[in-house]
């Protein structure tokens, strides 16, 4: 009998510091919060135009909905390589920099036959940071950092600080520019995106190639 009131004893004890943690109480606190959905041409990492494709339009465009942007490169024929030095610019608004650390191409078919490198001149065919090699996929080594953007001004009317203005076109529905002032590494709040396509003289058909092409950045803000 002893046995069992102790027992007892020692699980009332219990319920009761479990009770007693249970009714411990806090003040609520309410934040209200804001942001904005802006236009891709106009974001804090945003995208600018450059080349034109086949059509005569901006390799970089709006979709039809007009909120998503997309690459489209033309028409293209077997045993064709084609290279856009300046498909496009990735341009940071923020008021520090950035790190773009990696890139992904995930695809329906076509991803064979891309090649994507950073680099700082538009006009130049060569150098910068190699990022994807067709169907070797990605090159970047552990995410390490690829190119390094630095702090923006926060107006997506222009890059290079103020140098470079960066005005709306109506037709592609973007911002563009056609500035070939080189950007350096770490130095300038922009880099040119080259693509290239190489089409084997045997393609897998005569079909639309489809997929995206992802970028991922990296910032320290405090």
């Amino acid at each position: 009998m002893n046995g069992m009131r102790k027992k007892l004893l020692i699980v009332g004890v219990a319920l009761v510091a479990v009770s007693a943690v249970a009714a411990t109480q806090y003040a609520r606190a309410e934040l209200s919060y804001t942001y904005n959905i802006n236009h891709p041409s106009n974001g804090f990492i945003r995208f600018v135009g450059g080349d034109n494709a086949t059509d005569g339009m901006r390799v970089l465009r709006a979709d039809a909905t007009n909120t998503t942007l997309e690459l489209d490169f033309g028409e293209m024929t077997a045993g064709v390589n084609k290279t856009y030095t300046a498909a496009f610019a990735i341009v940071n608004e923020e008021n520090f920099s950035v790190d773009i650390t990696d890139i992904e191409v995930a695809t329906t078919s076509g991803a064979d036959y891309l090649h994507i490198w950073l680099h700082g001149d538009p006009t130049a065919a060569s150098g910068g940071t190699f990022m994807w090699d067709g169907s070797n996929g990605d090159q970047t080594p552990g995410d390490s950092t690829a190119w390094t953007l630095a702090a923006g001004n926060s107006n997506p009317a222009d890059m290079d600080g103020t140098s470079i203005a960066t005005t709306w076109d109506s037709t592609a529905e973007v911002r563009y520019t056609e500035d070939t002032t080189p950007a350096a590494d770490g130095t300038d709040d922009y880099v040119w995106v080259q693509i290239s396509l190489d089409i084997p003289s045997n393609p897998d058909g005569l079909t639309a190639h489809t997929g995206t092409i992802s970028f991922d950045f990296q910032a320290t803000t405090h």
